[in-house]
């Protein structure tokens, strides 16, 4: 079954109107819609299954071709989908621009700015789960990614009463939560991609286990993070030396999300 390619005009955003509260999440709708990003399709009117879909989204992720598959055209995206592709083309295209100012050569991302761009990009989604889970807890978006988290969290031998806690503590404050959970994914990722063994990778681990979301870890997928890095990265210090540097300021922002908007969104700028 042959995939074409579409717009974002051409789809309907599935829980639009849930995030309409969210200011900047219509700035990053925006932001998709102008960068002319494209989505794969099936060509005909028969959809693929959604693990298949799932399996072509995690194994080629890269932010360069824009390959987001759709399980169908009609069926749409989701509005949290829509953030999540929007922060990877915004960080990208930030840690461009500023290598370029540094005499970067064009070329494919490195390590550093891959995982870095991922680990905004899906702690932004938790940033949602805080925002709706009050002010819309009847959405599809809650009513899907709590389970997912809860499972995730069960898995992990975290209890529900805890979990309960965890997801209270998110809704009191979205924008800590996107910044302790961005730091852990970044930071953990980060130190597996130097481990060369299982042995070291588990010290790794296990040196975060006292982290507030050490619990929902292996939700996010970080083993496929780590090996399309080992992968695909390249080599380009003037990019690595930008993410440090960008890291850098969100960890010493008042709010991080609120510095993160104000320098990478183009309406903000």
């Amino acid at each position: 079954m042959p995939l074409r390619s579409v717009s974002l005009d051409d789809l309907t955003i599935q829980d639009q109107a849930a995030f309409a509260h969210v200011a900047i999440y219509g700035a990053l709708e925006q932001v998709l819609r102008s960068s002319g990003h494209r989505f794969l399709v099936p060509a005909d009117s028969q959809p693929i299954s959604w693990d298949r879909a799932v399996f072509l989204n995690l194994t080629y992720w890269s932010a360069d071709d824009g390959a987001d598959v759709l399980c169908d055209e009609h069926g749409g995206i989701p509005a949290d989908v829509v953030a999540h592709v929007a922060w990877h083309h915004l960080i990208a295209k930030e840690i461009e621009r500023r290598a370029n100012a540094l005499g970067a050569a064009p070329g494919p991302a490195c390590a550093q700015a891959m995982l870095f761009a991922e680990s905004i990009a899906s702690a932004f989604d938790l940033y949602l789960v805080g925002r709706l889970l009050r002010n819309q807890p009847d959405s599809n978006f809650i009513a899907t990614q709590v389970a997912i988290m809860g499972e995730a969290a069960e898995q992990a031998g975290q209890g529900e009463s805890d979990f309960a806690a965890l997801l209270a503590s998110v809704a009191d404050d979205p924008e800590r939560a996107f910044e302790d959970l961005r730091t852990l994914l970044f930071d953990v990722s980060l130190a597996l991609l130097g481990c060369r063994d299982a042995s070291q990778a588990q010290l790794v681990l296990e040196g975060f286990c006292e982290h507030r979301f050490e619990a929902l870890l292996h939700h996010y997928q970080l083993s496929n993070w780590v090996l399309y890095s080992r992968a695909y990265a390249s080599s380009a210090p003037e990019q690595a030396q930008v993410v440090r540097e960008f890291d850098a300021s969100l960890r010493s922002a008042p709010v991080s999300l609120d510095w993160l908007a104000a320098n990478t969104l183009p309406a903000s700028r």
